[in-house]
């Protein structure tokens, strides 16, 4: 198993977060909020808890998902649907998600977290071959002292980039499935728990590319696909000098002002970006139309208006004093995507 590589603490900044929200904030306000360091991530094994829920920033309800596999673009994979069905909660508790580091700890979390009551059924995110079912999947022995507790991998018949793909599924209760079992989409594969590093029964997701291994997973956010009509905020935020910020808050609202979502940047060396988005910042789940983006830097917070297209990526870089430019990465960055 890999190490993890990390950047020196002192090459990166943690910087406060955002002031109480009082109505727009124009580009260039200043902030009380000094800048501070980063914890440094550890390449221990990612913990795995139940934050505490805040008030829903938008509806309980979502239109039904687009159909599978979703690629707007050349580079989308929208290949999975929500492991939880549509008459529940299925979507990532936002003040946990990928990459977020644990309040007080240098703990990075892998995956994302999606609440559901004790007993949900989880289901098969895509088509595939069950090749762990029970615990130990972090050690790759039976333990039950596993931070993922009881946990199922499958593997899937199709890759990305001709590397193949897993999806986990861990802190169950309930095991439905078996090693070498193969599944369908939709079928369900046990039941929500509380199993393992967890302070509360929810679902921890994850995918994996190339190898089944906790060191390559990539944001799950940019592989289900989104509710119709609706689209994915995609950000790279960076220093002036082009350094990425990790544990950074960004601030999210839609320009009617009655809705905000607060993101938690990460990586890259705390997490793993898409080849070619190269992100540290996703926020799913936006319905389609214009927000206000705020990135707190040095002391000043700066805004950017973007607009969320039915079921598309949307994407920005910032880059400290050089600000914000919503250009997609080139391509000669990323190879040819395979048919």
């Amino acid at each position: 198993m890999k190490p993890l590589r990390f950047l020196p603490a002192g090459m990166l900044l943690l910087l406060a977060g955002f002031l109480p929200f009082s109505g727009a904030v124009s580009r260039g306000t200043a902030s009380a909020a000094p800048a501070a360091a980063a914890d440094s991530p550890s390449a221990t094994p990612w913990q795995f808890t139940f934050p505490t829920p805040a008030p829903a920033p938008v509806s309980a309800w979502r239109p039904p998902l687009y159909d599978v596999p979703w690629a707007p673009g050349p580079y989308d994979h929208f290949y999975f649907t929500r492991p939880i069905a549509a008459d529940e909660v299925n979507w990532p508790l936002a003040d946990y998600s990928y990459g977020g580091i644990q309040a007080g700890s240098n703990i990075v979390h892998t995956g994302i977290d999606i609440d559901a009551p004790l007993g949900t059924h989880v289901l098969a995110a895509a088509d595939g071959t069950v090749v762990w079912a029970g615990y130990g999947l972090f050690r790759g022995a039976y333990d039950t002292q596993d931070p993922y507790g009881i946990a199922v991998a499958i593997r899937h018949p199709f890759g990305y980039q001709g590397q193949r793909l897993y999806t986990i599924y861990a802190h169950m209760r309930k095991l439905y499935v078996r090693v070498g079992q193969v599944v369908s989409r939709g079928d369900a594969i046990g039941e929500v728990g509380e199993t393992g590093k967890v302070t509360g029964p929810h679902l921890h997701f994850e995918v994996r590319i190339r190898e089944n291994d906790y060191f390559d997973t990539r944001n799950p956010e940019l592989w289900l696909a989104p509710p119709q009509g609706w689209g994915v905020l995609v950000g790279r935020i960076m220093s002036t000098a082009g350094i990425y910020l990790y544990s950074l808050d960004i601030l999210v609202r839609n320009v009617e002002g009655t809705r905000f979502w607060t993101v938690r940047t990460y990586g890259p060396d705390t997490a793993n970006p898409d080849p070619y988005y190269r992100e540290n910042m996703v926020l799913s789940d936006l319905p389609a139309g214009d927000y206000i983006v705020w990135v707190p830097y040095l002391g000043i917070r700066y805004n950017l208006t973007v607009s969320i297209r039915p079921g598309q990526v949307t994407y920005f870089t910032f880059s400290g004093r050089n600000l914000f430019h919503t250009d997609l990465p080139h391509v000669s960055a990323f190879s040819t995507p395979a048919p």
